[in-house]
C-alpha cells in the first residue's frame, strides 16, 4: 500500500513510518519541516503541509491508500495555536477525501471533550467529530502519554530529578496516567491503516500510575534520593515557569496541569501496548534525563533532527 504519514521526520510519525517501511509499504510524509534531515533517505518523499493551498495538499496525497495523522500542537503559542491546528487538520481531512484516500488513522487523546474548557481536549473532540462525519473509513487512537527515546515528559521528569534539589508534584499527585510506548502506538497505527471497521481505541500502556507514583518510579530507577513533595498547583506552575526561563522552554501550562489533575490521562480500558514504562526506564537509566528536551525548540527549529535521550 501507499500510505501518507504526517511528521515522519519528528517523533511518533518517524516510528510509524519505519514500521510501514519495514512491512514493505510505500510511504510519503507531510511535514512542517521539509529541510530537516530525512532519516529514511529516498525511501520517503516529503511534501509540505500546504494548509493554505488545499488543492496542492490534495495533490500531495493523491495516490495514497491511507493517511495516518499525528499532526497537533501541545500548547498555544504566538507561532501556533490549538485553534489553527484544528482548522488545519480539517483542511487536511477534506484534502485526503478529495485525493481519494480510503482510510484515515487519527491520533487523538484520552477523554476528549467538546465541552471542555481546555483547548487541547476540546480541539481533539472537534477533530474526532469532523473525521466521523467525513464519510471515509477511520480509526481513532487515543493515547494518554507517549514515552520513548525522543520523548519530552518522562525525560524531563528525569532531568528535573537529576538537577533540582526537590521535585514538586501538583497537589496530592494522586491523579492517574497510563503511558504507552511510542513503538506500541506505531505498531497499532500501521496495522489499523491497512483497513478495518470504523473504531475508536484507547491507546494506553499496561501500567497505570499516579503522577506521584510515576515520579517515584523514575526516581528509584535512576538511583536518586531526591525529595518528592506535593505543592499547590499555582506554586508548581510558577516554579515550572522559572525553570522554563532557564532552559528556554514552556515546561508546562496551566491547562496541562488542569487536564492532568482532572484525570483526563486515564481511562477504564484494556491496554493496547505491552511495553512497561517501569522496565523501560530501568533499561535507559544511564541516559534518561541527562539533557533537557525542549518542546519549544523543536517547534521553532525546523532543521535539526530530533535527538534521542
Amino acid at each position: 500500500m501507499r500510505i501518507a504519514v504526517t511528521g515522519a521526520f519528528g517523533y511518533s510519525g518517524r516510528y510509524i513510518a519505519r514500521r510501514l517501511l519495514d512491512a514493505g509499504h510505500n510511504v510519503v510524509t507531510l511535514t512542517d519541516s521539509p529541510d530537516r534531515e530525512n532519516p529514511f533517505g529516498d525511501r520517503v518523499r516529503a511534501f509540505p503541509f500546504d494548509f493554505d493551498q488545499p488543492s496542492r495538499l490534495a495533490a500531495s496525497l493523491r495516490g495514497a491508500d491511507a493517511l495516518i495523522n499525528t499532526y497537533w500542537v501541545r500548547f498555544d503559542h504566538r507561532l501556533f495555536t490549538h485553534r489553527a491546528a484544528v482548522e488545519n487538520t480539517k483542511v487536511m481531512f477534506r484534502a485526503a477525501k478529495e485525493a481519494g484516500i480510503r482510510r484515515i488513522v487519527h491520533v487523538s487523546i484520552t477523554n476528549p471533550d467538546i465541552n471542555s474548557a481546555l483547548p487541547y481536549f476540546r480541539g481533539k473532540a472537534a477533530l474526532e467529530a469532523a473525521l466521523a462525519s467525513l464519510g471515509l473509513s477511520y480509526c481513532i487512537l487515543r493515547p494518554a502519554v507517549l514515552f520513548g527515546k525522543e520523548d519530552v515528559l518522562i525525560n524531563n521528569i528525569a532531568w528535573s530529578l537529576r538537577h533540582l534539589p526537590v521535585f514538586g508534584v501538583f497537589g496530592s499527585g494522586d491523579y492517574k496516567l497510563q503511558p504507552i510506548h511510542v513503538e506500541d502506538l506505531a505498531s497499532a497505527a500501521a496495522k489499523k491503516a491497512l483497513g478495518g471497521p470504523n473504531e475508536i481505541i484507547d491507546a494506553i500502556g499496561p501500567e497505570t500510575f499516579t503522577y506521584r507514583g510515576l515520579v517515584d518510579t523514575v526516581r528509584r530507577a535512576l538511583g536518586l534520593t531526591r525529595l518528592v513533595i506535593g505543592v499547590p498547583p499555582g506554586v508548581g506552575y510558577w516554579s515550572c515557569r522559572l525553570v522554563g526561563m532557564l532552559v528556554g522552554d514552556i515546561v508546562v501550562t496551566r491547562e496541562e496541569i488542569q487536564g492532568l489533575m482532572e484525570g483526563r490521562l486515564c481511562v477504564d480500558a484494556p491496554p493496547l501496548g505491552a511495553t512497561k514504562l517501569s522496565e523501560w526506564v530501568r533499561l535507559h537509566r544511564d541516559t534518561l534525563g541527562r539533557r533537557y528536551t525542549s518542546e519549544l525548540a523543536r517547534r521553532v527549529d525546523r532543521v535539526s533532527s530530533y535527538r534521542s535521550n
